[in-house]
């Protein structure tokens, strides 16, 4: 057989004359005019299915052979594509980078511009050293600790957004004093307005990004630098129970130091608030413990499912609820996973977003946090 670079047609003429058969003769038996066979000879036509078949039939060959040969003399003859295409695809492998565009993170552009982008977003010096996209054997501090992608990004646009704000210098006194006033924060969904000002009296750099898709994230810790604490919430869960556990799980690792060292990034809390004592990190028993105590004082929930199990009626949570000067949709949350459902009293987890976005650093939700110098940073 000849190159693939070779027009199939040269093939028929080597076949017509291992047959002794004559042009004109495949011609008639085809029912073309003399000029088609010749085209197709002289590398002047391509042969369709139809034809392929048709030549199968006339020649008694798999009425796939001449096609697979053309296939693969369009393929051979094809231009290569352009270098930019297999970049994007590396990209968007790795990060979600239309998203990222649609957020504002990025901007379109070229391919080239494109990786300086995502150099400048992820703080490194070239492209090579992106996170998920280094094509050498050594591998990232990221994905050593294997942070998915996508939550990676997510906590870089926080870490944006919380390098460009001001807040004081931070006092841990002052962080204890606020919890306090946040208790009496928890009988409406409306005083969480007042969380974005209180952590910023504190130091504390508080910040919502809605999470990217697929990437389960509800918080993180970290620190700018050793008396710089960030707090990240998505929010991905409008309800008042996982806001306010989520934002008190991430106030107890501030208090403890955690995330000074390498970033705290909480995954499924709302799923793992209550999991088995050893499948958790010491860090995320001792925030979930904090949490759910805040959230409904244990000694007292305790005392309750004691008194009321295996009926929780509904005057009896709204009378516990106004005891304990909470919002029924915290005890709720905590009575779901104790009963295994997740529809009890599910019309008491109000919604609670649009209270506390107004006076953040959010972005999201069809807006976005302009930095100095643009989106990026």
């Amino acid at each position: 057989m000849k190159s693939l670079r070779s027009h199939p047609g040269e093939r028929l003429k080597e076949i017509l004359a291992e047959r002794e058969m004559l042009q004109a003769d495949l011609a008639f038996i085809l029912g073309k005019a003399n000029q088609v066979v010749t085209a197709i000879i002289n590398g002047r036509l391509g042969i369709s299915a139809e034809m392929s078949k048709a030549l199968g039939e006339a020649l008694q060959l798999p009425h796939n052979y001449f096609a697979e040969l053309q296939q693969e003399y369009d393929l051979a003859s094809a231009d290569a594509p352009d270098p930019s295409v297999s970049q994007r695809a590396i990209m968007m492998n790795a990060y979600p980078i239309r998203e990222m565009i649609k957020r504002g993170w990025i901007e379109d552009s070229g391919v080239e511009e494109l990786q300086s982008q995502l150099a400048q977003f992820f703080e490194v010096k070239h492209a090579g050293e992106i996170p998920y996209m280094a094509h050498v054997a050594k591998k990232t501090s990221y994905e050593i600790k294997e942070v998915p992608p996508v939550q990676l990004a997510w906590l870089f646009r926080v870490k944006q957004i919380a390098k460009s704000m001001a807040v004081p210098k931070f006092s841990e006194h002052a962080l204890r004093n606020a919890l306090e006033q946040m208790r009496s924060m928890l009988v409406a969904a409306e005083e969480s307005r007042h969380i974005p000002r209180l952590l910023a009296e504190c130091g504390v750099r508080f910040v919502i990004v809605e999470s990217l898709p697929q990437a389960k994230i509800d918080g993180v810790c970290f620190w700018l630098d050793k008396q710089s604490p960030v707090i990240g919430i998505s929010a991905r869960f409008d309800r008042i129970d996982n806001f306010w556990f989520v934002l008190r799980h991430e106030i107890e690792h501030v208090l403890n130091g955690h995330g000074k060292h390498e970033e705290i990034l909480d995954a499924e809390l709302d799923a793992n608030q209550d999991g088995t004592v050893g499948t958790l990190s010491e860090e995320e028993q001792i925030a979930n413990a904090a949490a759910a105590d805040f959230c409904v004082p244990k000694d007292k929930l305790d005392s309750f499912i004691a008194r009321k199990k295996p009926f929780y009626y509904e005057k009896d949570v709204l009378a516990f609820s106004k005891i304990n000067n909470i919002h029924p949709g915290l005890v709720v949350g905590q009575i779901q996973r104790k009963m295994n459902r997740y529809d009890y009293l599910k019309k008491y987890q109000v919604k609670i977003r649009q209270c506390v976005l107004p006076g953040a650093m959010a972005d999201g939700w069809g807006q976005s946090v302009t930095l100095s110098g643009g989106n990026r940073k």
